[in-house]
């Protein structure tokens, strides 16, 4: 911690030199010891057991039904924010970032449906019992319904699907499904069900759900049928976090060391995505009517800048899928598919 004197320069004059030394030297005391303590209390925090989970009451927990209306102006920042529109003379891509001259022709990313009345970070909320500090997001998963609005209004109806104990020090697996809904009509456009690893939080024995989490996605053996390579600019995550999340960790460069990382990582919603236009573009031509779903496994984080490369196995409606950053050599989606009509 570096003091700045100037404030005490007034206070100073007609005292000798070594009188403010010995002022100096004993406010630097008081900050030293005040340090330390500051470092045992988090330390000792730290430590302390966390409030274990209430399976019954987390499975029976209510959520408020979020309505969310957007515009054909958030559904072109959505793609914009997926790195589509990066060659702006392919109308494959212009047709999820550009109206067209009628206002018609825009249309919305299946993955849009993943920020569509979401009900926020509900994790920190104190009856939840959640060391939310120690969750991470494990697999994320859409079911299409519908083809989106380009703009619309719409409704999110989120529920607890899941919750499963691995043991005492290991953890568990939360799951929540939320319906998006057509507020207009009615009708059912997406399913969104989001997979959790809640590592400080099992143990809790008895109350949980039955049976296990949904198994890994089996990966084909042999060479993929197709390979998409594309770049990210190094703002990705900035334009991104303008249509969903917040959260620092993808902004501010402090953050992000705080938290372990050389630099703001990219979303995983947005690495979905672009994992999502790499099978757009190769199997389906841009042809999103027959995308019907899509499952990812997060194995490590993206950073904004890195050329994504998409593996891809085809077999008959399911493209099984891999996600590596090119540059550092990692796998960033593992064990993934998209779901095909």
């Amino acid at each position: 911690m570096e003091l700045d004197w100037r404030p005490l320069h007034g206070q100073a004059r007609g005292m000798s030199l070594r009188a403010f030394a010995k002022v100096r030297n004993k406010v630097r005391i008081v900050v030293d010891r005040n340090r330390r303590r500051f470092h045992r209390m988090r330390q000792f925090l730290a430590y302390l057991p966390a409030m274990s989970i209430d399976p019954r009451h987390l499975l029976a927990r209510s959520f408020p039904v979020i309505e969310h209306a957007y515009s054909l102006r958030d559904t072109a920042l959505y793609a914009l924010g997926l790195g589509l529109g990066a060659d702006p003379m392919d109308g494959g891509q212009l047709r999820y970032v550009y109206e067209g001259q009628d206002g018609k022709s825009l249309r919305a990313m299946p993955t849009m449906a993943n920020i569509l009345a979401y009900p926020g970070f509900w994790a920190r909320e104190s009856d939840t019992g959640i060391t939310w500090q120690k969750l991470l997001h494990a697999e994320q998963e859409i079911h299409i319904h519908a083809p989106l609005p380009a703009s619309g209004r719409v409704t999110g109806a989120t529920r607890i699907t899941g919750l499963w104990d691995k043991g005492p020090g290991k953890g568990a697996f939360l799951q929540q499904t939320r319906d998006i809904t057509d507020a207009a009509s009615g009708q059912l456009l997406a399913c969104v069900v989001q997979l959790s690893l809640l590592r400080g939080d099992g143990g809790f024995g008895e109350g949980g759900s039955a049976g296990a989490p949904p198994a890994a996605h089996a990966m084909p053996e042999g060479a993929p049928d197709h390979v998409c390579e594309l770049a990210t600019p190094a703002q990705l995550a900035l334009i991104y976090r303008l249509s969903a999340d917040l959260n620092p960790l993808h902004a501010d460069p402090a953050v992000a060391a705080a938290a372990g990382f050389a630099r703001p990582i990219l979303h995983g919603m947005a690495l979905m995505g672009v994992a999502a236009h790499a099978v757009l573009r190769t199997v389906l031509d841009y042809d999103d009517t027959r995308f019907q779903g899509m499952r990812v496994r997060f194995t490590a984080p993206a950073w904004p800048g890195d050329t994504l490369r998409t593996e891809m196995w085809v077999d008959g409606n399911t493209v099984s899928l891999r996600t590596i950053a090119v540059e550092r050599d990692v796998v960033v989606l593992n064990n993934s598919r998209v779901d095909l009509r």
